[in-house]
């Protein structure tokens, strides 16, 4: 499974209640022709409203059906109330015997309403178990990306943490630096770089892993000044996968240069207050993704 991707812009996958410092203008809209993954998407809240509403929506129109044709016995003539409560049972296959088809037009609306409840049930039954099935990150990302000197190497640093008390096996992460560049040609974009790390990849990640990338020649990181940092328009995209005795997910992040604390790599005296990486993770809003 591939790991985690960054955007163009250098964002992870976007949540829809983040800002993702991408505005998307005049992008067509095709909400129907995709309802199985917003519903996905969608918090459970309005998942579970959807699902009402379509059962609601399937009762109302055969509740019409029945009105109009008549033919149910012992519910009152011209009664909505009663047609629709009779329509609710039919689709629930409740079947109370008090109310009950006895016109040839009646029994041809419950054989549809039949096949619609079917429909209906695998339609929710599919969407609930899917969204219950999705693996879900529990990954934290320390608050601040570090700079700091390791066996004499200047050495960008982030951790990260397991959240839950099993083994993630397999795990493997990846690193890209994200600048804002203009072409000769003139053009602006924003580039990607893939950073070495010193280590990508861990049989198994129990407690927490710190993510290593030595600033050596080559590194996008050689030529940087804390003063470039702060004003420079970059970012760094974090992306995981790994596998647990389960199943497999992925997880992602960004860091911006006012989460980026750097260090001198002469005197060691931080530009912006921080520390090498302990064993513990610094708690802070980390981007999960599935």
């Amino acid at each position: 499974m591939p790991c985690g991707q960054v955007c163009s812009s250098g964002m992870a996958a976007p949540n829809p209640q983040e800002d993702t410092g991408i505005d998307v203008v005049n992008a067509p809209q095709h909400v129907w022709s995709d309802l199985y993954h917003e519903l996905l998407r969608a918090p459970w809240w309005l998942t579970l409203l959807a699902i009402s509403g379509m059962v609601l929506a399937v009762n109302l129109v055969f509740a019409i059906v029945y009105l109009l044709t008549g033919g149910v016995a012992n519910a009152r003539p011209g009664s909505f109330a009663d047609a629709f409560f009779f329509s609710v049972q039919t689709l629930g296959t409740a079947g109370y015997g008090w109310m009950y088809p006895q016109s040839r037009a009646a029994n041809l609306a419950v054989t549809a309403e039949s096949i619609a409840s079917i429909v209906v049930v695998a339609l929710a039954t599919g969407i609930v178990f899917t969204k219950f099935s999705i693996p879900v990150a529990r990954l934290e990302f320390a608050r601040n990306a570090v700079i700091y000197l390791q066996d004499g190497v200047r050495t960008l640093a982030i951790r990260l943490a397991n959240r839950r008390g099993n083994f993630i096996v397999e795990a493997q992460v990846r690193l890209t630096f994200i600048k804002a560049e203009t072409t000769i040609e003139g053009i602006f974009f924003y580039r990607l770089y893939d950073l070495p790390l010193v280590r990508d990849r861990s049989s198994a990640v129990g407690r927490s892993w710190l993510i290593l990338h030595r600033i050596e020649k080559g590194s996008p990181f050689e030529k940087l000044t804390p003063e470039s940092i702060r004003t420079e328009d970059i970012e760094l995209g974090i992306g995981t996968c790994r596998k647990t005795s389960a199943s497999a997910s992925d997880s992602r992040t960004c860091s911006r240069p006012s989460r980026m604390a750097g260090c001198s790599s002469t005197t060691r005296s931080c530009t912006t207050p921080c520390r090498q990486p302990t064993d513990q993770a610094e708690p802070a809003r980390c981007r999960a993704g599935r």
